[in-house]
């Protein structure tokens, strides 16, 4: 999809995460409803959420293939951006170190980090595609304010 219809599409999507965040603090709510909204907006592969519980990433609300359901920090692309903090982004997940393969389908990856006011990550969103390469900087500034929007509402 072009860069034009990308942010037109992130630009709505945003629009309505933040109609169905109004008024509601449900985590899981919120989760499942983006979670929906992205995968079916985007027309992403798999979109998802992982909780941090304890010492690993728990899997949450997601639209696609069955998935992974628990990680340790660290491990995979996940792991790395709790670790980090930080969105990572993967153009070739068959070329990052120690990635945790759900599906041989995905190609590429972006994980986005969701942080409480005191800046800890509790939370992460995971969008998998099946296209190499999928994911750029316009991704990553609409999911990042994606993701302050839903941090706002439930941390």
């Amino acid at each position: 999809m072009d860069k034009t219809d990308k942010l037109a599409r992130y630009a709505l999507a945003q629009k309505q995460i933040e109609a169905l965040a109004s008024g509601e603090n449900d985590a899981v709510a919120l989760m499942a409803n983006t979670a929906a909204l992205l995968k079916d907006s985007l027309q992403f592969f798999w979109v998802g959420f992982y909780r941090v519980v304890g010492d690993e990433l728990v899997l949450g609300p997601f639209q696609g293939p069955v998935a992974c359901i628990r990680i340790k920090k660290g491990r995979g692309v996940c792991g790395h951006c709790w670790g980090k903090g930080a969105t990572v982004i993967v153009d070739d997940v068959d070329a990052f170190p120690g990635h945790i393969a759900c599906s041989s389908l995905s190609r590429s990856e972006i994980v986005v980090p969701l942080k409480d006011r005191s800046g800890a990550v509790r939370a992460l969103i995971d969008i998998d595609s099946t296209l190499m390469a999928d994911f750029d900087q316009t991704d990553a500034d609409a999911l990042e304010h994606i993701a302050n929007t839903l941090s706002d509402r439930i941390f």
